[in-house]
């Protein structure tokens, strides 16, 4: 089974913001990018609007109201302000990401075990009117058995262990690859097996996206971080070409 590349639209927002104009033009850049072949888009509006502004929610998702096979996937901490957005623009998938205010950028994921009630609670609401709504967690087989016992369908696995231990781990001796391996693929085969959906992201990118991908069926991943940077070295053409066929 294939694996839906989405790209995170974040990083190219910023340096759109860096100058104060609309240059990089977002919605060129997701019309190039679905002309390549790229069948998902992600965003991640923060408070502050330091890089994807609550406008360009909006905009993107007029956007791609034009083509129904392209997925909007939006990130967010589920405060008020957040589901107000989720509520009136009702993307294709909303995950939920257990940011503070003023947070660089995502580092853990949601405890499920504390917040089953709450997290149920916004699963129902989403599906309700048709936003399929995945929470972001950490790699940990107890978060997993949590999840089977709640009502939340979708899951997002934080992946920054994963790539971490993957570039360090034969230099470091203070990480088990093997270790971290494992126990990525055990939470996917719990999951999976159990129904659950599996989408993973964070710091993934062209050299270790394709064995996270063996070690088990994930639905989608979303990049952006790396796929800036890579874009930024290799031509955007080719490295959307090497996703796709490394996500096929």
């Amino acid at each position: 089974m294939s694996t839906l590349f989405s790209v995170n639209l974040n990083k190219l927002a910023l340096i759109r913001n860096s100058r104060g104009t609309d240059y990089p033009n977002l919605l060129y850049f997701v019309k190039k990018l679905i002309d390549l072949g790229v069948k998902g888009f992600t965003v991640h509006p923060r408070p502050d609007e330091r890089h994807i502004r609550y406008q360009d929610v909006y905009d993107i998702s007029a956007f791609l109201k034009d083509y129904k096979d392209i997925e909007f996937n939006i990130e967010g901490n589920p405060n008020e302000q957040f589901l107000s957005l989720i509520r009136e623009v009702k993307p294709h998938q909303c995950t939920l990401v257990p940011d503070s205010e003023d947070q660089l950028t995502s580092d853990h994921g949601f405890d499920i075990i504390k917040h089953k009630d709450m997290l149920s609670a916004l699963s129902h609401e989403l599906q309700g009117f048709g936003t399929r709504c995945a929470v972001f967690i950490d790699p940990d087989i107890e978060q997993i058995k949590a999840v089977i016992d709640s009502d939340v369908q979708t899951i997002e696995m934080y992946t920054e262990e994963w790539a971490r231990a993957y570039s360090n781990g034969k230099n470091d001796n203070n990480i088990d690859f093997n270790e971290v391996k494992q126990r990525f693929s055990d939470c996917i085969t719990l999951a999976s097996d159990n129904g659950i959906r599996v989408n993973a992201g964070h710091d993934l990118n062209l050299d270790n996206l394709a064995d996270l991908l063996g070690l088990g069926h994930i639905a989608e991943v979303s990049i952006g971080h790396a796929f800036t940077i890579e874009s930024l070295e290799q031509g955007m053409d080719n490295v959307v070409r090497q996703y796709l066929d490394i996500c096929a």
